[in-house]
């Protein structure tokens, strides 16, 4: 069961909402149609995550009126991915907006307590990495992860890597972040004890091919259990590890 539905069913057992206000939670409308856009309002009971705004190739204007829509329904926490510097510079003229330029995340209601089983470790190949690795950072952060970074560890250098190898083996979940030929996430698949996802990213001279030389050497990871998102995804990223990391009976 998500975690929404849970908390709203315990929160009627130990008497701090009422059935009624836990039926009227359950029955509010499934999405706000403002026909550029149907704000899903039931995300966060279907998925215990409530919408983020995937803020590339959105107006302002549009923006504004999701923002609207979500605080106008109780979303507290709001996550801008993809939020250009100048979009974000508006939206601030009328919201709180925690704005972190080298991810192009936009945060509205702060980033929470963690809450997870454990922590999550983004580490990347090179400082080239960081942009992706910071959008799946906050992207975990802000779901109730706590996050650690381990940046610039990639295997030219791979003393630097085997020096952290307690923090590696102590995580409940690895993000490993590369460009170039994306060997990362096989090295750290072969030292964690933990599931790993792999982004590869669009680093690297002209025959990594944008990003796919590092897509096809992590799928083709001889490693156990790594999972592979695709290129430039560190929302994906994120979002998946503290799937993990909030599971129940979590390990760690």
């Amino acid at each position: 069961m998500n975690s929404e539905a849970k908390r709203i069913l315990e929160a009627v057992k130990d008497g701090s909402v009422s059935v009624e206000e836990a039926l009227l939670k359950l029955k509010t409308e499934p999405f706000d149609d403002l026909g550029y856009a149907k704000v899903d309002l039931h995300r966060k009971l279907r998925q215990g995550a409530a919408e983020v705004i995937y803020g590339a190739g959105k107006t302002y204007d549009q923006m504004c009126g999701i923002i609207r829509s979500m605080k106008g329904h109780g979303q507290e926490r709001i996550l801008i991915t993809r939020l250009s510097s100048d979009n974000a510079a508006l939206i601030s003229q009328t919201e709180d907006l925690e704005y972190h330029a080298d991810a192009h995340i936009g945060i509205i209601g702060g980033i929470p307590e963690p809450d997870g089983i454990g922590t999550v470790v983004v580490a990347t190949g090179g400082t080239s990495d960081i942009p992706v690795a910071e959008e799946a950072a906050l992207t975990a952060e802000i779901h109730g992860s706590r996050v650690e970074r381990l940046y610039d560890v990639g295997v030219s250098g791979i003393h630097r890597l085997l020096s952290n190898t307690d923090m590696i083996m102590s995580a409940s979940v690895v993000i490993a972040v590369a460009g170039m030929e994306g060997a990362l996430a096989s090295v750290v698949g072969g030292l964690a004890d933990c599931p790993v996802i792999a982004v590869p990213t669009s680093v690297g001279y002209g025959a990594s091919f944008g990003g796919v030389s590092a897509l096809l050497s992590m799928l083709n990871s001889c490693a156990s259990g790594v999972a592979v998102v695709n290129i430039d995804n560190g929302f994906g990223a994120g979002y998946y590890a503290n799937m993990i990391n909030h599971m129940d009976g979590g390990r760690k």
